[in-house]
């Protein structure tokens, strides 16, 4: 337990908003802009998704008033989908009113397979209400393409990623190459959309969406190249020098432990991962 509190502090950016704050402040201050969420696994009771709520509609106030480059990433079971769909979309609405107020953006993020398709089914009962929602996919999994030609058919914006979660091999591409192929198909897929982000610390996956993006005839300023909170700090600052827009999703809140040792349980490269970058 000592050994992962001191590898999980480098990877978040503190227990409260206001710790949060000052690393988004700082980002900022270095060219990059940020993604704020508050960690939270699924939660068990009705009073524990209120709580989150009311954490978002906190920042997305605190992120107003200080004029930060920032945006927020939610996952809708910290908001109750586990517990009542309906429940959940009057929580995520809520959130979402108060993000138009200030004219910000909100990105669900995506989970484990058994909530995919209620996660896309929220988000475009959001997306007829709230124009600046977005969402993420997994290109780890089978079915993403089928998914990302839709968003991009819908005009909603993606934020790539290659997936956290251990899934079977009947849904999801149980070999690393097979899913880097798959990023990099997605990722042409999606430069036809609204201001795409890949979320990605794969050198050789960056390098070919600003390829594709430049075949494309995308200037640099229309997409973003998005990476994690204390994972490979060097590179966001030589990304953001070569002239690309970089934002950093930024993590914080007491609730670390499930969030960090899940994604080291499920998958042990993410723990080799870690550890290669902790001395950068």
């Amino acid at each position: 337990m000592r050994a992962l509190t001191f590898l999980a502090r480098r990877f978040v950016a503190g227990d409260t908003l206001d710790d949060a704050v000052r690393q988004v402040r700082r980002l900022n201050g270095e060219g990059i802009k940020a993604t704020l969420d508050n960690l939270g696994e699924e939660c068990q009771t009705r009073a524990q998704a209120l709580a989150a709520v009311d954490e978002y509609v906190k920042m997305l106030g605190r992120i107003a008033l200080e004029r930060l480059d920032c945006n927020v990433s939610l996952k809708l079971t910290q908001f109750g989908l586990g517990l009542d769909v309906d429940f959940c979309r009057v929580n995520l609405f809520r959130v979402l009113d108060e993000a138009a107020r200030s004219g910000n953006f909100v990105r669900i993020d995506m989970e484990g397979s058994s909530y995919t398709q209620k996660t896309l089914d929220l988000l475009r009962q959001a997306k007829a209400h709230y124009p600046r929602v977005g969402i993420v996919i997994q290109a780890m999994l089978r079915r993403s393409e089928k998914d990302v030609a839709g968003l991009v058919r819908d005009g909603i914006c993606v934020r790539l990623c290659k997936g956290a979660y251990k899934e079977p091999a009947d849904l999801a591409f149980p070999e690393k190459k097979d899913v880097n192929a798959n990023y990099d198909k997605l990722v042409r897929m999606l430069l036809k959309g609204p201001t795409p982000a890949f979320a990605t610390h794969d050198d050789e996956r960056i390098a070919h969406a600003v390829a594709a993006a430049e075949r494309a005839g995308l200037g640099k300023d229309q997409y973003e190249i998005q990476m994690l909170y204390g994972l490979r700090t060097k590179r966001w600052g030589e990304l953001v020098r070569q002239g690309h827009v970089v934002r950093i999703y930024t993590p914080y809140g007491s609730h670390w432990f499930p969030y960090f040792y899940r994604r080291i349980r499920e998958r042990k490269e993410n723990l080799l991962f870690v550890l290669r970058n902790f001395f950068e």
